[in-house]
């Protein structure tokens, strides 16, 4: 892609026009309020996928993203934010004040002396797969913070959930130290392949959504059946 990624995409909503129906190299994906956001296409081989990074994003963009996600988990009724490594600190910080919280809990993939190898567990994800120099990474909790999550209502939150992979790590981590989440918050829901690892675990709410992608005249297309509405409550049909 010929202009710099930073400049073009998770800037700014755009106004409430229809997705074309192929697409070359980006998506307008649609928000709860209607309106647009413009986001890159990834090349997955069989298939793409529409992608998000949260600390690229415009806070204008980002402080959206928190509040709609934080208006739709409302009824789960959170008193405490896990947020996830690594992007998942960025929106997770984000939708704890977008709740009224006065803080959040921040696990780590660096080791302090401190830390208890009983609270932490591996870590990959579809960005970065347990594989070469990511084969040792764990994610850990810090010991000092558990009296925050104890006897609450505790949130997981993530930036995207897309296969589960890295969502499920956290799940086993907060259950590794006797924590049941009530939810998994997420800024955009990728598709449904997270369904087969998550489905049934706990309920999972996204400020938006967008499907898989198939190949179709030179470009993508939108793959029937991908798109999970009903993890968005907020968020109008197509």
């Amino acid at each position: 892609m010929d202009t710099h990624e930073t400049d073009v995409f998770w800037q700014n909503f755009t106004q409430p026009l229809p997705a074309a129906e192929v697409a070359a190299d980006r998506w307008l994906a649609p928000m709860p309020d209607g309106s647009r956001l413009e986001l890159p296409l990834r090349d997955m081989g069989d298939f793409a996928v529409a992608g998000l990074i949260a600390n690229q994003a415009s806070f204008v963009v980002l402080d959206r993203l928190a509040e709609w996600v934080a208006a739709a988990a409302a009824a789960y009724a959170a008193e405490i934010v896990v947020g996830l490594p690594t992007l998942g600190h960025t929106v997770g910080s984000a939708v704890a004040r977008a709740l009224g919280h006065t803080n959040w809990v921040a696990p780590s993939t660096t080791r302090k002396r401190w830390y208890d190898d009983a609270a932490s567990v591996p870590l990959a994800s579809i960005t970065s797969p347990a594989t070469g120099a990511n084969r040792a990474r764990r994610m850990w909790l810090d010991p000092r913070l558990l009296d925050r999550l104890r006897g609450r209502r505790v949130a997981l939150v993530d930036d995207v959930v897309s296969t589960g992979t890295s969502a499920a790590a956290g799940l086993a981590l907060l259950r590794g130290v006797g924590v049941e989440p009530v939810a998994l918050l997420v800024a955009m829901v990728q598709g449904n392949r997270w369904t087969a690892r998550w489905d049934n675990v706990v309920p999972v709410v996204g400020a938006f959504s967008t499907p898989l992608f198939h190949r179709r005249d030179n470009g993508w297309t939108p793959t029937p059946g991908t798109r999970m509405t009903r993890t968005c409550p907020l968020e109008r049909p197509d």
